[in-house]
């Protein structure tokens, strides 16, 4: 259904401020921002971390009052008619607002209650809800039980229960495989579709931007630009281009590519690395790789994702990321340094992992990737020595987990998906926790906190509180503290869920540049493009490992005349839906 021009829009802000105070910083979340949104479209808000988005959702639907300006939402004033807006109006939170000690069936009676809706018109209602998500066979399942995918869409249910004109979403896709985002959006287009139903939808995936009729950009609390994908990518027309390197690795090819004269964005796809210039046309082969034989380019269609990079590489250039200097010592200098064998692992009868095997070399930046549910996550801490395995055996540095699990936790860091930081203490405090953990004192401890602060660009926030933090700065924080004792490996679950590509693109300059130096790095990641960036990887599904290869390896076995030029998440989503019956 197209939208709808005529009367007012669903959204209107005019000169819309919010200013908070934290640790004696001014803060300008929203800052002076003037945007509408059309009825029946779909609008999409993006910005990098920091940029006031969640603070914006958060003013339009009445939970925060603005400093200055004006809100009008379905052509009423917030300020003063805030309960009949909310009335006609569905919020869904990045944590989903669930309640996990409550089963389906309850959570929707909850909501149910609280939006009023009569007990005479629920069932009709919970029977459209539940066929529309997939969730009619697990009504009886509690929240807490269900896969990351399956709370997104009750989160979306429950926000439903009464059918909104105006529906609010932030970062509803954070932390949920590609099948599950792919789902969520055939629900949103049904939504817009069939009811004309007005979406605004925060999003860090900017493939899910390019969905959208018209994208609000911010940064820094401003609106920076507001108009389609298509406007948006337009001018950078005849800038972007793959390049490969015969005899150079792609990690060895981004390194040398990434910040080059000429060159504002380098990500690694496939065998290639994808380029942005700064100015239509690539600059000459020779003055960008001079020393090498065999280099090829071709032009590319521009994305979105190249719109929002060249716009705020302006504002917010690349951080510089020297090489760590890990000093691994022992066992396991060479060759396998993580070996798993026929490991299961039951949770009663429930079989989480059952039976997988696959090893890990040394400097290696390995994948482990699989749908919400598939058994990463078990895998996941039974390799960190935080779950003992059911059966099969585990070697991580030379030792074997079932007998040495403390001695092989001093040779590992790890990132957890929720950072593992302290909110209540500065960051300062967070890194001198971290290195006590790891048992670090004297010189060294305070050489490591000297370290961490300057590599990871931290000491302007040294004495800020870690909740206070952006995002990216969490993140890096995060990084640093899994950094402090020089690990030999390094395990990343979900290390980049919810931040924006600026900071995605850091991180992983910073991971290549460690796999370089020989650590190595086990990752966890639902977001595909991350997986180009592993030597090799495993797909995982219901315990099973369904293939093993390198991201080119999995890409080709689903290469065809309808899909010449499949992307790692076309790869993806069809190895699952080609799996076997019980593995998927």
């Amino acid at each position: 259904m197209a939208p709808t021009p005529d009367g007012p829009p669903a959204l209107r802000l005019d000169g819309v401020t919010r200013v908070f105070r934290a640790g004696g910083r001014v803060i300008r979340a929203v800052d002076g921002v003037d945007a509408r949104v059309e009825r029946g479209s779909i609008t999409g808000l993006v910005g990098p971390d920091g940029a006031g988005k969640t603070t914006l959702m958060r003013l339009v639907t009445g939970l925060l009052r603005a400093d200055s300006g004006r809100i009008e939402v379905l052509g009423l004033d917030i300020g003063r008619d805030v309960a009949a807006i909310q009335g006609r109006i569905g919020y869904m939170p990045q944590r989903f607002g669930l309640y996990e000690d409550l089963t389906v069936r309850e959570n929707l009676d909850l909501y149910a209650d609280l939006q009023d809706v009569p007990k005479s018109e629920r069932a009709a209602r919970y029977g459209d809800l539940l066929h529309m998500t997939g969730l009619g066979p697990f009504t009886g399942r509690f929240a807490g039980r269900l896969s990351g995918g399956m709370k997104q869409k009750l989160g979306l249910a429950c926000t439903l229960i009464r059918a909104p004109d105006l529906l609010f979403l932030d970062e509803p896709t954070v932390g949920v495989d590609p099948v599950s985002r792919r789902e969520l959006w055939a629900i949103i287009d049904r939504l817009t579709g069939a009811s004309g139903m007005t979406v605004l939808i925060s999003t860090s995936y900017l493939d899910e931007a390019e969905r959208c009729g018209t994208v609000l950009l911010m940064h820094e609390g401003k609106l920076v630009g507001a108009d389609s994908p298509a406007a948006f990518t337009a001018p950078l027309a005849g800038r972007s281009y793959r390049i490969a390197a015969a005899g150079l690795g792609k990690r060895r090819l981004h390194e040398r590519l990434d910040g080059a004269p000429g060159i504002i964005d380098a990500t690694i796809q496939g065998a290639y690395v994808r380029v942005v210039t700064d100015s239509a046309g690539l600059p000459p082969l020779p003055t960008l790789l001079p020393d090498l034989d065999g280099v090829a380019a071709d032009p590319v269609p521009p994305r979105f994702e190249d719109a929002f990079v060249a716009r705020l590489r302006q504002e917010r250039p690349a951080l510089p990321a020297p090489p760590a200097a890990p000093s691994p010592d022992g066992a396991a200098r060479d060759g396998e340094i993580i070996v798993v064998r026929d490991v299961t692992r039951l949770f009663g009868s429930f079989t989480a992992v059952d039976r997988i095997g696959f090893s890990v070399g040394r400097g290696e930046i390995f994948g482990l990737l699989g749908a919400n549910g598939a058994g990463k996550s078990t895998t996941f801490r039974m390799l960190c020595g935080l779950l003992p395995p059911s059966g099969g055996t585990l070697t991580v540095a030379g030792y074997d987990l079932r007998h040495a699990a403390a001695a092989a936790r001093g040779r590992i860091g790890y990132m957890a998906q929720k950072f593992s930081l302290y909110v209540d203490l500065s960051v300062m405090d967070n890194l001198r926790f971290f290195s006590s953990a790891y048992r670090l004192t004297g010189a060294r401890r305070r050489q490591r906190i000297a370290w961490a602060l300057e590599e990871f660009d931290l000491e302007t926030v040294a004495d800020a509180a870690c909740r206070d933090l952006s995002l990216g700065y969490k993140q890096r924080l995060a990084l640093a503290a899994a950094l402090m004792h020089e690990p030999d490996i390094l395990f990343l679950d979900e290390p980049t869920s919810g931040v924006d590509p600026l900071a995605r693109r850091d991180f992983w300059r910073r991971i290549n540049r460690l796999a370089e130096t020989g650590v190595t790095v086990l990752v966890t990641t639902h977001f595909m493009e991350e997986a180009e960036y592993c030597d090799r990887l495993v797909i995982m599904a219901q315990g099973r490992i369904l293939a093993t290869g390198t991201p080119e390896d999995l890409r080709d076995r689903f290469r065809s005349a309808q899909m010449p030029d499949p992307t790692m998440e076309d790869a993806f989503i069809a190895l699952l839906e080609t799996a076997p019956a019980g593995t998927a």
